[in-house]
């Protein structure tokens, strides 16, 4: 009976040290593999556990000291109970082959590769208990962990390795639209696009999202003052430019409430407009969305007047035009909203020439370019490099485009289609 418990004592032991492999090497992988930031937004809910593996991951190099140091340790205290064993069974000649051979099984299946899967898929399962146990053990092997550091962190310094500390680097735009494409159903599909297209506010500018100068609807004070007031009475806008005779000459903007003051005064006059006009506002149309958006919030503004570097008026931005690119158009109508987009029943479009690309690309769900020329017409005159004598055809991407109309040096219709079986062959 006593013989045996010696021998049955150091089979215990083994099995002990082969769960504390397990422990050590499932604490390595989940405390690496760990999602930082849901981590972050723990401790900041007051999780003691999260606070407690931020304490440790903040220094990485300590943490994995006392890791691979007790994981070591439990490893080589193993081998040599597993050679024990083995020469009492097999002899002091083939004992210490099969000891190894059978350990090394053994620690690699039960030590290392069952428990680092399992970290690594649920890290937070591991991590959280695990920080009972490492930080109390990193403080009873600091000098052995300090020791192993300081060789180690001598050796990265020389390898160019300057910053040793485990701050959470910050996400760039492009990763933060990754981390927004692949939350998946935990944020719905709706917000992920609002999000993504805050995040594209800095790429866009004014000049891709303002009304254009040839469309803004306003009022010439050199027109008499019947078609002024037929004007003010049947206008669909809340603000309107108010210019004289050209619309580089604005005076300012009418808000149709000021306006309600001008039609029920005794007598009407171009006068009492300019008076209850306020100054305009003007925008460089290479200004980013994102900062206009700031700029319309500061200047308590809803509407600017979009200028060139020359000063000439290029057209018309509202702070709707900016929250349309970040909610999307207020009707689910491609027709109705894009009144020059034209759907026909052979699946292609009329599109005019004026069309914005984006506003095209969005509605229709094509890839046309936007870095160059922001109307349709501007694109094809680019890509021909020469303005059409006739009608043409051409394709740009998988789009076809066949001009239909031209009048006064202007595309005014284009007939568009995707090519699906270009679309075909690039899926498969």
């Amino acid at each position: 009976m006593s013989d045996d418990t010696p021998l049955t004592l150091m089979f215990v032991m083994l099995f002990a040290l082969v769960l504390l492999s397990a422990f050590f090497s499932s604490s390595e992988t989940s405390m690496m593999s760990i999602n930082r930031y849901r981590l972050t937004h723990r401790a900041n809910g007051g999780d003691r556990g999260a606070r407690r593996v931020l304490r440790l991951l903040a220094r990485p190099d300590r943490l994995l000291g006392v890791i691979l140091i007790g994981n070591n340790m439990v490893n080589n205290l193993a081998a040599s109970i597993a050679t024990l064993i083995a020469i009492h069974f097999l002899g002091e000649v083939s004992g210490p082959a099969v000891a190894t051979a059978g350990l090394t099984l053994v620690i690699l299946i039960f030590g290392e590769v069952t428990p680092k899967t399992f970290a690594a898929v649920r890290p937070d399962a591991i991590a959280l208990p695990a920080t009972w146990i490492l930080q109390p053990l990193l403080k009873v092997l600091y000098p052995l962990v300090w020791l192993v550091n300081g060789i180690s962190n001598s050796l990265l310094r020389l390898m160019g390795l300057k910053q040793i500390d485990g701050g959470t680097e910050k996400l760039t735009r492009e990763e933060l639209r990754t981390v927004v494409h692949e939350a998946g159903s935990m944020i719905p599909h709706r917000h992920q696009a609002m999000l993504i297209s805050i995040l594209d506010l800095e790429n866009v500018t004014v000049n891709d999202i303002m009304v254009p100068r040839h469309e803004i609807a306003g009022l010439d004070l050199e027109d008499d003052e019947e078609t002024l007031l037929a004007q003010l009475r049947a206008s669909q806008h809340t603000r309107l430019p108010v210019y004289r005779g050209h619309i580089n000459d604005i005076i300012g903007i009418l808000h149709l409430r000021n306006a309600a003051r001008v039609l029920s005064a005794p007598e009407f006059t171009k006068a009492a407009i300019v008076q209850e006009a306020r100054e305009p506002y003007f925008i460089p149309e290479s200004t980013p969305l994102h900062t206009q958006l700031l700029n319309f919030q500061q200047q308590k503004r809803r509407i600017g007047i979009v200028v060139d570097e020359y000063g000439d008026v290029q057209g018309l931005a509202t702070l709707e035009d900016i929250l349309e690119e970040i909610v999307g158009e207020f009707t689910s109508d491609v027709a109705g909203t894009h009144k020059e987009i034209h759907p026909r029943d052979d699946g292609s479009y009329i599109i005019e020439g004026t069309a914005n690309i984006r506003e095209i690309n969005k509605a229709l769900g094509w890839q046309l370019p936007t870095d160059g020329p922001k109307t349709l017409n501007g694109l094809i005159l680019e890509y021909l490099e020469s303005f059409p004598s006739a009608p043409a055809c051409l394709e740009i991407g998988n789009i076809r485009l066949e001009i239909v109309d031209i009048r006064d040096n202007l595309i005014t219709s284009v007939r568009c289609w995707q090519q699906l079986r270009r679309v075909r062959q690039e899926a498969e």
